[in-house]
């Protein structure tokens, strides 16, 4: 079975990848949490905030919502809208700041056409059709001896893999963008840039740890394959 817990490779290969993945999501928790406590000096909202670094690039057309959840942000870049979530659109925290600003750098990418953006956008049709059909065909062709079927289900699952390979530019270089700007443009006060940024660092882990995961499984399904021939 592809999720075996007993199989060795999933618990040498998978299984510490999943637990960093954890870990990583445990930590973006935390750090929203704990500098949601911390108001801005400004008293600038998350929205106020992404309008403002927006304003700061240049960049005008772009519209901003609320949307209900947590941690429920991000940039549709089909309808150009920067969707905050509750927590972060009216809060005057520097971890809602922090958020607003980088999904307003991903609008930012977006208006300057940067290429890992629109090279992740591109392949995220292949991307979906990997992620559905990968794990079945590998199954089958396990169970049916079929190394032309595993072999078609680990190039898919390779699309799942690019598309957070390409991910991790797109997120760091949101932040970065962001970052910059807060700081530059004196959004925030010098000692709650710093906070910000430990909030983005927290969330890009995330990102981190979900290649990590796919990667570990890709691998695992390639030694498979070879062991079963």
């Amino acid at each position: 079975m592809l999720y075996n817990p007993f199989d060795p490779l999933f618990l040498v290969l998978v299984v510490p990848a999943m637990l960093f993945s954890m870990w990583a999501q445990f930590k973006v928790q935390s750090s929203f949490k704990k500098y949601s406590q911390q108001q801005t000096s400004k008293r600038l909202t998350g929205a106020q905030a992404a309008r403002a670094v927006l304003d700061d690039a240049g960049v005008t057309g772009v519209k901003i919502e609320a949307v209900a959840g947590n941690l429920t942000d991000h940039f549709d870049p089909k309808a150009n809208v920067i969707r905050l979530s509750d927590s972060v659109y009216n809060s005057t925290s520097v971890a809602a700041v922090g958020v607003a600003a980088h999904e307003a750098g991903h609008a930012i990418q977006y208006a300057n056409h940067y290429a890992p953006m629109k090279l992740r956008a591109a392949i995220i049709p292949a991307t979906n059709i990997g992620s559905k059909l990968s794990m079945p065909l590998v199954l089958i062709g396990l169970l049916m001896s079929m190394p032309g079927l595993i072999n078609i289900g680990i190039v898919l699952f390779g699309t799942v893999v690019i598309f957070q390979l390409i991910t991790l530019p797109v997120e760091f270089n949101a932040s970065s963008r962001a970052i910059k700007i807060l700081d530059n443009s004196a959004l925030l006060a010098r000692d709650e840039v710093p906070a910000s940024k430990k909030v983005l660092t927290a969330a890009a882990l995330t990102y981190v740890g979900a290649l990590a995961v796919s990667l570990a499984q890709l691998l695992r399904l390639v030694l498979l394959s070879r062991g079963r021939r």
